[in-house]
């Protein structure tokens, strides 16, 4: 109780925290606003932060008595989405935090305040990683590229992940042994023969051969994967030509592919490049196929989620924990935390940030999506005592 009163406390930090992660959102792998940020932050609080990849920052907490060494993982970025909310600290950069990431640093940079006060409890050491890049699946391989998982080597990782407009009320938490699902990026690029286009029989139009392969790729689903078997298929985004009456020469479409199992998502990929490119023959034009990001499924490690969970109990009682063993956690969510869960124990905690029934009405990568700020402290409070609680016993 200790230390969630003392998470409590902090709530006007945190909600500052958040609020400037918030209005200066930034995306993908370019992130120096935050980042300055959180290094300014984290040597106010006595750390010594340091550089991890393009804008990752890491410091470390503890050292002071012999044992293992945990990590605890927050993303950073947000999405290229126009924010369509009236809150007074609005996006002020064209992208939006609409997957609740600027949540996620304001928590972590809660536990470590926590953890700082507490440095002389600390068995071992807790890694702080403050991520960029999780949305387009390259921000943790940059970090483990750049020695995030060594000096000292983790033995142990945790991440949290909000969620909101479900109908779970804000400040539970959700801990499930359900993986996530992998993912991989593509494109489809088609190659046709612009022309007039009152003279169509001149050319070879990529648009109607993109919009064949579109209604092909469905086929994965309905005939190709058996019925039980999770696979979504997603196509995002599709482009092509400049105005009514021209043929293009060229179009395109983006997507991702999710699975649970590396069989099927090996298979999958192996269909969309033979459906993409025997489609585009069959109406006299070429495809190509490229996958360019990616991660795989990311598992939950059974000992470590059972830990944690009555860590979790322990610090919130059994009215504020959801838990569960049969539904995914994000339906076919994925995330880059898989890259960390790869190579030690590790899993993913949700906590909501705000339930429909409680106002908030969208889901997360809307640009209407909102959330509760009295989530953050739980947060804050579950990151440090994961890791207090983790090392006194391992």
């Amino acid at each position: 109780m200790s230390l969630l009163n003392d998470a409590t406390a902090l709530q006007d930090a945190l909600i500052k925290h958040r609020r400037f992660f918030h209005e200066n959102a930034e995306v993908g792998l370019d992130m120096p606003v935050g980042s300055a940020y959180v290094k300014e932050r984290l040597s106010e609080m006595g750390y010594e932060p340091s550089d991890c990849g393009p804008n990752g920052v890491t410091a470390v907490a503890g050292g002071k008595r012999d044992g293992k060494t945990i990590l605890l993982r927050a993303d950073m970025d947000a999405l290229p989405i126009f924010e369509e909310s009236e809150l007074d600290f609005k996006s002020a950069t064209g992208n939006m935090h609409a997957c609740g990431h600027d949540f996620h640093a304001a928590m972590l940079l809660g536990a470590a305040q926590l953890l700082k006060d507490r440095e002389h409890e600390i068995r071992g050491r807790v890694k702080l990683m403050f991520q960029p890049g999780e949305e387009i699946m390259e921000g943790a391989l940059s970090m483990i590229e750049a020695g995030i998982m060594e000096n000292p080597a983790v033995d142990a990782a945790l991440m949290i992940h909000v969620i909101t407009g479900t109908m779970i009320p804000t400040g539970m938490v959700i801990i499930s042994t359900s993986p996530l699902a992998s993912s991989d990026w593509f494109e489809i690029k088609v190659k046709g023969k612009g022309c007039h286009g009152a003279m169509s029989d001149m050319g070879v139009d990529p648009l109607n051969i993109l919009n064949h392969i579109y209604l092909s790729l469905q086929t994965l689903n309905s005939r190709e994967v058996g019925p039980v078997t999770p696979l979504s298929l997603t196509i995002g985004q599709m482009s092509g030509g400049t105005t009514g009456n021209i043929i293009p020469d060229s179009a395109s479409m983006i997507g991702t592919l999710r699975t649970f199992s590396e069989d099927v998502r090996d298979f999958a990929k192996k269909r969309i490049a033979e459906i993409s490119q025997g489609v585009a023959l069959t109406l006299r034009g070429e495809a190509e196929v490229t996958f360019f990001r990616g991660c795989p499924t990311l598992n939950h490690d059974e000992q470590l989620t059972a830990q944690l969970l009555g860590f979790a109990r322990s610090l919130l009682g059994e009215k504020l924990i959801y838990s569960t063993k049969s539904e995914p956690l994000l339906g076919m969510g994925s995330e880059d935390f898989a890259f960390i869960t790869g190579k030690v124990p590790g899993m993913l905690i949700a906590i909501s940030a705000g339930s429909s029934a409680e106002g908030h009405m969208f889901p997360m990568h809307h640009p209407k999506a909102s959330f509760d700020e009295k989530a953050l402290p739980v947060g804050a409070a579950v990151y440090a005592n994961s890791a207090l609680r983790w090392l006194e016993e391992n």
